[in-house]
């Protein structure tokens, strides 16, 4: 699933690519998206002929600014925003395609739009495309998702800020508000009930979203090797300076990540249909057998249902 990094660089990449523009039409063979507004037609009533603003990101959730607002809506503050969580395997991208009524011939479920453009578009892993915006610059806004699990609501500000997927999220690691007693509290108290210690295996407590926003396994078992500690820890066991450890490695792996413009072992691409290189320096990350930076083998262990990849030599464990 894309995390901090992946979001943060479509983001980017929306902002470069599609900032100012028009929507002009919508199209998808996958009416599930729109699950809030029941069909694709009720959704385009909320996007079509609005302009895009900007793009900003909450924890792994894309949020894209509309303007161009029915009249009667026109008083209602804060305007509309269009909300894209990518999930498993969804990564938007921005291009021309052309329609194939017939398809081509070949196994995957879409098989109906073709790139116009030469280069990443055209690797297959961005060929499962289920929605598409058409631009008012002749462009298109495409999500490629293979297992089609992505989610797609359009509302006014104020519903889409209060709705369950961003209200409940932890604060945002990367921001300059993020500070280490900010950190230090949160385990200090449950933010979801605002009593009692954080309780957890800490690899588990990284990936909760209503802890802190963004991480997920990539990243979690990155920081955890980079911190020295076993994905296995009791957080209740953490001293302040494992916890101080910790909060470093997070601002550390996730800027870097973000600089590299994200992980691409699976179906991960940017806007432009191109890999993100933290691949070709992650720490542990689905390198079981491999050798940690450190020289040491690297295992693998299963935890929650995920797998969990760490160095036994480098992370000790409190418990």
């Amino acid at each position: 699933m894309p995390e901090l990094p992946e979001v943060e660089t479509i983001v980017r990449g929306l902002n470069q690519k599609v900032r100012g523009l028009t929507i002009r039409d919508v199209w998808s063979d996958w009416p599930k998206y729109f699950k809030p507004h029941k069909s694709l037609a009720k959704f385009k009533k909320h996007v079509v002929g609005k302009k895009i603003v900007k793009a900003t990101r909450r924890g792994k959730n894309i949020l894209i600014e509309l303007l161009g607002l029915p009249r009667r809506e026109q008083g209602k503050a804060g305007g509309h925003l269009l909300l894209i969580h990518q999930k498993m395997t969804g990564h938007l991208l921005v291009g021309k395609w052309q329609h194939n009524k017939g398809g081509d011939g070949r196994t995957r479920t879409s098989g109906h739009w073709q790139s116009r453009e030469p280069g990443p578009l055209s690797d297959p892993i961005n060929d499962f495309i289920h929605l598409m915006f058409f631009l008012s610059n002749g462009q298109q806004l495409a999500l490629s998702d293979v297992r089609k699990f992505a989610k797609v609501l359009c509302a006014s500000k104020v519903e889409i800020l209060k709705s369950e997927d961003l209200a409940s999220l932890g604060p945002e690691p990367l921001e300059g508000s993020f500070t280490f007693l900010k950190f230090k509290n949160l385990f200090r108290r449950n933010p979801l009930t605002g009593s009692g210690p954080k309780q957890g295996k800490i690899k588990q407590v990284l990936m909760d979203q209503n802890f802190i926003a963004g991480i997920g396994n990539i990243y979690s078992d990155d920081i955890l090797y980079d911190s020295k500690i076993h994905p296995l820890s009791r957080v209740e066991k953490l001293k302040e300076a494992q916890i101080q450890a910790l909060y470093k490695s997070i601002k550390k792996i996730l800027k870097k990540a973000v600089a590299l413009r994200g992980t691409s072992i699976d179906d991960f691409r940017d806007t432009s249909g191109k890999k993100g290189k933290y691949t070709e320096v992650r720490l542990v990350y689905q390198k079981t057998g491999q050798k940690c930076p450190k020289g040491h083998t690297i295992e693998r262990i299963k935890l929650g249902g995920r797998s969990a990849h760490f160095c036994l030599a480098e992370q000790k464990l409190y418990k």
